[in-house]
């Protein structure tokens, strides 16, 4: 028999699925209506047979989920509660207060439900993004799973590009608002990359791809938004576990208001049992369990819509309460793209040989200074000579081989000798200020030293004084002489910086801040940055850098933009006074409403609108989350 595909139902039937909770409370809340309207018309059984199906129908997800729950983490939890106060109320013949109970609960559960929907929609729409079939060059549609990297394949004008890869012919505009979530298509040509999701938006290209397609940049995107939403902030984690011993407090109240009211006011015992049982259903903590996470989960939603991704509730909670930003300089506060402006080399060297073992050894490297001196190196190795040897890393240092009986070094005055390299740089002269400069030693001696020089992004200089505006401080960590640090600095409005730093100098200053209680967010893209990111309260990595810098940090900005740092805090704060409201509103509703029931000023069905009409605003007021950049 051939397999029923699920797009070959009636279209009613997943959505009777996925809002199922809606329903069963549409239909308890229309059997309360009829059973109202017929109050006078039919006996009382029917009457209450009617409240008994509402009763079952709206209540009964809400109880297994409760009872479910109970037996799981052996505590108690606001869903007993309610059924509790529901089956307690109809103990003492108040029917339709109780029915109403539990139809107003089940629409604020409803409510709670479609806030979880909406945020897995907001990510379930991102996956639909990614194509599922590539065409390849033969013509031939190939499902996305069969791809590996090496193949080719073409994309036409207006359509997704369905995996990683770089450019092999062609030129266009691609729009990679998916990735970034800025709006404003990038120019793309032969040799450049591609990224899954994104749309070719005016030319005809022929692909490789250099990546599973399990492992694109995208959805890496959909596994870190997936694990966003599992994860729990502090204070998410200190309701749940206070919920526990919260319920069992109102028990405890409870059965003792059942009985004491009675011999110390007077009252009946059914108007006690009945205050009683209102007791439950105010008390209940629903509004301040809700008052944290659909906020947080609208809030991460939010953030990826914007190309900013949290690895988890507590990184975005926590944002709000940096006490100060470091930021890298290559990559981060510059563009990451330096270029050599001048360079010196002793008379008698060759520099075509001297090209090719710079060229060999710095394509070992990833680092941006090394493509700017590979780059330098290509354009004046006439002779491409085959050079072979193994190139050793020295982290924030520079690079170094034997190569024909010499023993290479390129990097920084510390990796070939400071004192050596000052006076290697005063045998010539330059118009060059502020630069990096990188070294070239030969055995023992200094031959060759290169000038390089990074932009400041554009948007560095609004965004540091933004993050001024929020009263932080900003720190700039860089491997950089005292020169360019200190230019790039001023340029930027950074007032402190740190220069000559290697990986572990940045650990360590970070470190000292947290030793100074300043809780320290540490921005950076490449895989030097990696301790560092490690090392801070949260790190932020920027979306284009290494893989390693995206794996440790906490927070990745999916376009290199320091104004979404900006943004990010901001999206922070604004999470964090939306929680605070909501807590402090629940306390005040649930205060008030207490305090109303022992003055007997209300009923249960006012009792049920207070209790559950705050958990609903609650609710709402997290979904605000969702709007606005």
């Amino acid at each position: 028999m051939e397999e029923i595909k699920t797009n070959q139902y009636p279209f009613f039937i997943p959505n009777l699925k996925i809002h199922g909770e809606i329903i069963a409370a549409a239909i308890s809340g229309i059997l309360i209506l009829i059973a109202w309207v017929l109050s006078s018309r039919i006996d009382y059984a029917l009457w209450v047979s009617l409240l008994i199906a509402s009763f079952l129908i709206g209540g009964f997800a809400k109880a297994k989920e409760g009872i479910t729950e109970t037996y799981k983490t052996k505590q108690l939890n606001v869903e007993l509660l309610m059924i509790i106060a529901a089956i307690g109320a109809a103990s003492i013949g108040y029917w339709a207060e109780g029915a109403i109970l539990i139809f107003i609960f089940s629409l604020s559960g409803a409510l709670e439900s479609y806030t979880e929907n909406k945020n897995k929609n907001e990510l379930q729409s991102l996956m639909q993004l990614q194509p599922e079939t590539a065409t390849l060059l033969n013509g031939e549609v190939a499902a996305i799973d069969q791809l590996k990297p090496g193949d080719q394949i073409t994309v036409k004008t207006g359509e997704r590009i369905p995996a990683d890869g770089f450019i092999v012919k062609g030129h266009t505009t691609v729009d990679e608002s998916a990735l970034s979530g800025e709006s404003i298509p990038i120019s793309k040509e032969s040799g450049d990359e591609v990224f899954a999701g994104t749309v070719n938006l005016s030319g005809s290209l022929q692909i490789e791809i250099n990546t599973l397609p399990t492992e694109t940049m995208f959805q890496k995107i959909i596994e870190l938004v997936q694990n966003a939403h599992e994860e729990r902030s502090p204070s998410q984690q200190f309701i749940e576990k206070f919920e526990g011993l919260y319920v069992k407090i109102v028990l405890l109240t409870v059965a003792v208001m059942m009985f004491l009211p009675h011999y110390l006011f007077g009252w009946t015992w059914t108007d006690t049992v009945y205050r009683a049982m209102i007791l439950l259903v105010v008390a209940s903590p629903c509004a301040l369990i809700a008052s944290i996470m659909p906020a947080t989960l609208s809030a991460i939603s939010n953030g990826a819509r914007q190309g900013i991704l949290f690895k988890g509730g507590v990184y975005v909670e926590a944002l709000a309460k940096l006490d100060a930003v470091a930021l890298d300089k290559t990559g981060t506060l510059t563009k990451g793209e330096p270029v050599v402006v001048d360079y010196f080399i002793n008379q008698g060297q060759d520099t075509a040989y001297l090209a090719n073992i710079i060229y060999m050894m710095e394509s070992e490297s990833i680092h941006p200074l090394a493509q700017a001196m590979k780059n330098w190196a290509d354009e004046h190795r006439k002779i491409q000579r085959e050079i072979t040897a193994s190139v050793q890393h020295h982290n924030g240092r520079g690079l170094s081989a034997g190569v024909d009986d010499d023993y290479w070094m390129i990097g920084n005055a510390e990796m070939v000798g400071k004192q050596e390299a000052d006076k290697f740089l005063q045998t010539f002269t330059t118009q060059e200020q502020a630069t990096t400069n990188i070294f070239v030693k030969r055995s023992k001696k200094i031959i060759a030293v290169f000038l390089l020089k990074d932009t400041l992004r554009q948007d560095a200089v609004e965004a540091i004084q933004e993050l001024h505006g929020l009263g932080l401080r900003t720190i700039m960590l860089t491997g950089d002489n005292q020169a360019t640090a200190e230019s790039i600095a001023q340029e930027a409005g950074i007032t402190e910086f740190h220069a000559n730093c290697l990986p572990e100098d940045k650990v360590n200053y970070l470190k000292q801040l947290k030793q100074q209680k300043q809780q320290t967010a540490m921005i950076g893209d490449g895989v030097n940055d990696a301790p560092a990111l490690a090392t801070a309260n949260i790190g932020v990595a920027m979306g284009t850098g290494s893989d390693i810098a995206l794996e440790t940090a906490n927070v990745v900005l999916m376009k290199n933009n320091l104004a979404k740092m900006v943004n990010a805090i901001r999206l922070s704060k604004k999470m964090n006074a939306i929680i605070k409201q909501n807590i402090i509103f629940s306390l005040a509703v649930i205060s008030i409403l207490i305090a109303s029931n022992f003055l007997q000023i209300i009923n249960m069905p006012l009792g049920v609108i207070g209790h559950e009409g705050s958990t609903i605003l609650v609710i709402l007021n997290g979904l605000r989350m969702l709007k606005g950049n």
